[in-house]
């Protein structure tokens, strides 16, 4: 098994290798990048990201028909329109998120911007001390209006033991700043010290090849391991890896020679 010298090593130069701007090319985060204004950025980063599973080209496409239908405005769209004009999302479909969950996501997102000081306030509440706790308590804020109970299961609750892979990769776009020009950090209220692993198929193979994860389910005690185990890499931004972990696995890289 590698020693943290040589994982450490191996992380950097796959990081090296992942975090450049041709990653976006190919990435859903190419979707909020097309804005300029902190809240389109997080409302278009928040939408691509709850519909992001499947293929890459399948995600970018449907979050570029989410963008339309909102008239490339999106904050706009959900701080002014009206409960008729969520009509427009009737035949929308990205896998099992249907029309139902987008005219939802529309009032639910409508209700936080008008309400709740908008999607940044909503996930730094002053009583969540954790991650766990910032996304329990945004999940129970988000169906905090009327809502259809099939729409929960598009927002993960790290209390029924998801890894909350769309949420934790959200998180990390809106918080880590990163010189090569990938994720945001146009949030200053969560350190990036504090963000979790965004855990997926790709991060959690190549983790376990690497040993830097056990746990044999995808579940929220993997992404507890996992992001511990990096920060004895990266105390202040252990999920910087998420870019190396992912690039070797989705990329089907070789893991880099020592």
């Amino acid at each position: 098994m590698y020693t943290d010298q040589e994982l450490k090593w191996m992380l950097e130069e796959a990081y090296g290798q992942f975090a450049r701007p041709d990653f976006i090319d190919n990435d859903p985060i190419k979707i909020p990048k097309r804005f300029s204004s902190k809240e389109d950025i997080e409302i278009a980063g928040f939408l691509t990201a709850t519909i992001a599973w499947g293929q890459r080209i399948s995600i970018i496409k449907s979050a570029n028909r989410l963008m339309a239908l909102m008239d490339e405005a999106p904050h706009d769209f959900i701080v002014n329109h009206e409960a008729k004009d969520r009509k427009r999302f009737k035949g929308f479909v990205h896998r099992t998120f249907n029309a139902d969950d987008a005219m939802f996501f529309m009032a639910s997102l409508q209700h936080i911007y008008t309400k709740k000081q908008g999607l940044e306030s909503a996930f730094s509440s002053p009583e969540a001390t954790s991650n766990f706790e910032r996304l329990s308590r945004f999940h129970e804020l988000f169906f905090s209006i009327e809502h259809l109970d099939r729409s929960k299961k598009h927002v993960s609750n790290p209390v029924k033991g998801s890894s909350a892979k769309r949420l934790n990769m959200f998180l990390r776009w809106m918080v880590r700043s990163s010189k090569e020009g990938i994720d945001f950090g146009i949030w200053k209220s969560i350190s990036a010290s504090e963000l979790m692993i965004p855990l997926d198929v790709h991060t959690g193979n190549v983790a376990r090849k690497l040993g830097l994860l056990t746990r044999k389910q995808d579940d929220w005690k993997a992404v507890n391991e996992l992001t511990q185990r990096l920060t004895n890499f990266d105390a202040n931004d252990p999920v910087r890896y998420d870019l190396a972990l992912f690039g070797m696995g989705v990329n089907g890289a070789p893991l880099p020679s020592l």
